[in-house]
């Protein structure tokens, strides 16, 4: 992407502007003095109560600058060099500024330090992610590796493996392969989730039909009326519930139930399974990317935090029940659909 550069041409500082309207001003009364004057018949210098009053008035133009550089100038000269504090340092310079002046150079000033950490936490953020996906691709990729420079080595050295210990080595590969390509299927979703996408809503029947016939493992029950509306996108929903009721299912649910309710101006929606639960010391990590307590049998960490992204996207949030001890249960929080 090409990056925005402002045109380099010379502009008035604000300084200048302030002054020369004020003077511009405060010369009016000058310049109206000096014009019907010279139609007198008699005249006479100024008086020194005219001079005394062009330099009250003089004064006060000047101090009314004064105040506005001090309410305007220096906050946003001082907004503008910390700005460019934090491009260079990041997090640990967003720190407040001495003075705002104004009401509005104020709420500039929170905009940007707003702007800015959102930028940081987003930066940290693929930091971390590259780090960990680094981690998780190399894992399958070595055991690959590996594997196939033990076939080759053995075929090489005259000494071939038995046929069970090269389907070992082959079952191995492929186990690798697939765990690979489900760990890039979960980042095509993360990143489809962190995309700003169609608003729109759905019905909760809907999306429940869908659950049922891709989970018939799972029962779902619900609570709320068949026809009641869920204010996301079909897609968005499916992805959602689908990513809880494997959840579910891994840790051994049979039932799922979900409850949709009306919450000052909101609609929450409760999931609920009958599974082993999560643990508390578990808890804090569910949502962070490829954690995971089932990385023996491929699982890649990821579906919480796709739900929580997609979910962000479309203004709702989704939080785990931690007094819930029948198994786990989870409650999306949306924006009722206006």
């Amino acid at each position: 992407m090409q990056r925005l550069t402002i045109r380099d041409k010379w502009r008035p500082p604000l300084a200048l502007v302030i002054y020369s309207v004020l003077l511009t001003v405060m010369a009016l009364p000058v310049l109206l003095l000096a014009w019907f004057r010279p139609t007198a018949i008699d005249i006479k210098p100024l008086a020194a109560t005219e001079l005394g009053a062009l330099l009250v008035v003089l004064a006060f133009t000047l101090l009314i600058g004064f105040v506005l550089l001090r309410a305007i100038k220096v906050p946003l000269d001082a907004l503008v060099a910390r700005s460019r504090e934090i491009a260079i340092h990041g997090r640990e310079a967003i720190q407040p500024l001495e003075s705002y002046g104004t009401r509005e150079v104020a709420t500039l000033a929170q905009g940007i330090f707003d702007f800015a950490g959102d930028l940081v936490e987003r930066t940290d953020y693929v930091r971390t992610f590259a780090a960990h996906v680094s981690h998780e691709l190399k894992s399958p990729l070595t055991a690959i590796s590996g594997a196939a420079e033990l076939l080759r080595e053995a075929e090489a050295d005259g000494d071939p493996m038995t046929p069970a210990q090269r389907r070992l080595f082959l079952d191995n590969i492929v186990s690798d392969a697939r765990r690979l390509d489900r760990l890039l299927g979960r980042l095509r979703e993360l990143a489809h989730a962190e995309t700003p996408v169609a608003s729109g809503s759905t019905t909760l029947s809907g999306v429940m039909a869908i659950l049922a016939d891709r989970f018939p493992e799972l029962h779902f029950a619900w609570d709320a009326d068949q026809t009641a509306s869920i204010p996301l996108p079909v897609e968005a929903a499916v992805i959602s519930l689908s990513n809880l009721a494997e959840n579910a299912l891994q840790h051994g649910a049979s039932r799922v139930r979900i409850t949709l309710l009306d919450d000052h101006g909101q609609r929450l929606l409760r999931v609920e399974d009958n599974g082993s639960g999560i643990p508390e010391q578990n808890a804090e990590a569910i949502f962070r990317p490829f954690y995971t307590t089932r990385a023996a049998e491929g699982g890649t960490g990821m579906g919480l935090r796709i739900v929580e992204a997609l979910l962000a996207v479309h203004g709702a949030r989704i939080e785990l029940d931690h007094d819930y001890r029948s198994g786990a249960a989870f409650q999306i929080t949306m924006p009722r659909a206006g």
